[in-house]
């Protein structure tokens, strides 16, 4: 009777081996494109940069953020996330000058998602600087603080920058998220949210086993 138990669990064992889905490759090209040249990095030694690349005016960029969010958390220290405003074209650099203008004041992390809700959930339009002024001050910042920053030397700068990393990237979309300026990908090339997280995920793997 043990053996015919044995010979049975035996069956079942390689009927699940057959049945269950093999680990798939990551495949070039499909779920993420290389990046050549690939660009520097602004992280230490043995670290993994991940820049996520979004437009506030972007309802997809809206939808990833939770998720985004959420995956940011689980990350070890040896994964350093940056959130860069992207700049296809000149019509984007307002709110690129959004972020980088509570960057500056300290209260990007805090009030990051609320300008997404402002713009999507509330239908507010944020691209004229007086009224993104007001809104700021609805959330406790003081006005002359905010619309200094927008106005400055430094955010012009950084809004520069966000600029040529858009090209240097070659980005045509966002949400878009660049792996240690080797890789880029996104949710329309994995076929979904979960995919673009396991794409991620593998290539930070990557990164990590060549350190």
């Amino acid at each position: 009777m043990k053996s015919l138990l044995k010979i049975a669990a035996l069956g079942l064992s390689l009927a699940l081996s057959i049945c269950a889905p093999s680990a798939h490759a990551l495949e070039a090209g499909k779920e993420y494109a290389v990046i050549s040249p690939a660009q520097p990095t602004g992280v230490k030694k043995g670290q993994i940069e991940v820049l996520e690349f979004f437009w506030y005016n972007c309802p997809h960029c809206f939808h990833l953020e939770p998720d985004f969010n959420t995956w940011t958390k689980k990350q070890s220290k040896q994964v350093v996330v940056k959130r860069v405003p992207a700049m296809l074209n000149e019509n984007w650099s307002a709110l690129t000058r959004v972020y980088y203008a509570l960057e500056a004041i300290g209260m990007a992390d805090k009030l990051h998602d609320d300008v997404f809700n402002a713009i999507h959930v509330d239908g507010m339009n944020m691209t004229p600087p007086e009224t993104f002024f007001d809104w700021a001050v609805t959330k406790g910042v003081d006005r002359k603080r905010i619309a200094d920053a927008y106005n400055s030397f430094a955010v012009n700068t950084k809004v520069m920058r966000a600029q040529q990393l858009t090209r240097d990237f070659k980005l045509t979309g966002v949400p878009a998220i660049v792996i240690n300026g080797k890789y880029v990908t996104s949710a329309y090339m994995t076929g979904g949210q979960p995919e673009l997280f396991k794409t991620v995920d593998a290539l930070i793997a990557q990164e990590l086993k060549r350190k």
